[in-house]
């Protein structure tokens, strides 16, 4: 007689089955709460920065990269070319004012100076002869002048004679007009005698000016190639050190080419490149800080240049106060130039959460801190170290203001400490 078999109602097969299917079912609820949609997401309270936000004062103001530079620098350039002859000194070397740096020949140069020198020489010379010749000439007309004079006297004494004779019968009308007649003659001798000499006068006289006023023209062409060669010796314009020397023995310098440069020592300014985003707000005498040796200093900017190259335009700030101890020429600064007056505001610290929410939301904290929610949020100025808040916090909330990088869109965050 056959023996039913009771069929089992599970398995082994159905038994694992079934335990898999609540295993799955669990993962895709743990990971619907954890990570799908706007679910929570748990975080490590070690692995985000919270900060708090407060009602301070805040000013507007950009970080720029400065250069410490000599308050004034004169360049150096050849006025005269030459073959370089001599080296006096070496690039960096502290000079007075007028000390000689190098010399240049110049072998044309040198052979026009002793050209100018032999022509102003002779005209010197020529000149000389002419006054010479012009003093004989004059002395010439006044001694005819003397004896015109002297036949003038002569006649007017016959003349005045013969006039009393004839008056009184004593000679004859030939004899007296014949007196008459050459003391009118000598009269006008005379007259004609001061003409030439006051024509010989004015002559000499505008000789001499026009003898004088070329010699000048001729000295000041000579003192001017005097000038050209004596710039053949290339000294120190002011008191200052020597730098960029670039001249060597032997080297040959076109007139007008860069020899080097000397800067004055008296003081420095910081000369700052700057985004041209900001050109429209920067103006001499805005105010900027840096900090070197532990302590702050301020500067002020002087000049703008508002040629753009590359995107930016330089600026040139002086030292409000003493310059620091220990700065030196070249050296690079970190400025925070303010572009505002300091103000009353709502402040946030910068943080990398920018990055992902370009300053329209941020991740709040709850009063009990184990929660942080996304809320909108309105960002103004900003500086250095804050944000300026318009909207949406308070003094006092708490925010996460470290990256978000890796919070997908979840709309809250389960804070976990540990």
């Amino acid at each position: 007689m056959d023996i039913p078999i009771t069929k089992k109602k599970f398995n082994t097969s159905k038994i694992i089955f079934a335990v898999g299917a609540i295993l799955l079912l669990s993962f895709i609820i743990y990971a619907s709460t954890s990570f799908g949609g706007n679910s929570r997401l748990n975080i490590d309270t070690e692995r985000i920065i919270v900060s708090t936000v407060k009602d301070g004062s805040f000013q507007e103001n950009i970080p720029v990269n400065g250069t410490v530079l000599p308050i004034t620098t004169i360049y150096l350039d050849a006025l005269e070319g030459g073959r370089v002859e001599e080296i006096f000194v070496e690039d960096g070397a502290i000079m007075q004012k007028g000390a000689p740096i190098l010399r240049l020949s110049n072998s044309d140069l040198e052979l026009n100076l002793v050209n100018q020198e032999t022509s102003v020489y002779n005209l010197l010379t020529q000149m000389q002869i002419s006054q010479n010749a012009a003093r004989e000439n004059t002395i010439n007309k006044l001694n005819r002048k003397t004896d015109v004079e002297n036949a003038l006297i002569e006649a007017k004494r016959i003349y005045d004679l013969n006039k009393i004779l004839y008056d009184e019968k004593a000679i004859g009308s030939q004899e007296f007009k014949e007196a008459e007649n050459n003391y009118n003659y000598q009269k006008q001798r005379m007259e004609l005698a001061l003409q030439v000499l006051k024509q010989d006068s004015l002559s000499s006289s505008l000789e001499a000016s026009q003898s004088k006023s070329s010699y000048t023209r001729t000295q000041s062409a000579l003192a001017l190639m005097r000038k050209k060669v004596g710039d053949l010796i290339v000294r120190a314009p002011v008191d200052g050190q020597l730098t960029s020397l670039d001249a060597e023995i032997g080297q040959s310098k076109n007139k007008g080419e860069r020899l080097g440069q000397v800067d004055v020592l008296s003081g420095f300014k910081v000369r700052a490149d700057i985004d041209e985003h900001y050109i429209s707000r920067i103006y001499p005498g805005q105010n900027g800080v840096f900090s070197f040796n532990g302590n702050t200093y301020k500067l002020v900017i002087k000049k703008v240049y508002t040629q753009v190259t590359n995107g930016r335009f330089q600026v040139d700030m002086h030292l409000e106060s003493e310059v620091p101890e220990g700065i030196r020429r070249g050296q690079s600064l970190k400025i925070r130039l303010a572009l505002s007056d300091e103000k009353q505001a709502i402040l946030i610290p910068k943080g990398s959460f920018f990055q992902k929410t370009g300053g329209n939301w941020i991740f709040k904290l709850s009063d009990d801190e184990k929660i942080a929610y996304k809320v909108d949020i309105q960002l103004g100025s900003q500086n250095t170290e804050y944000y300026e808040v318009l909207t949406g916090l308070q003094p006092g909330d708490k925010i996460i203001t470290s990256s978000y990088q890796d919070y997908g869109d979840k709309n809250e965050l389960k804070l976990n400490k540990k």
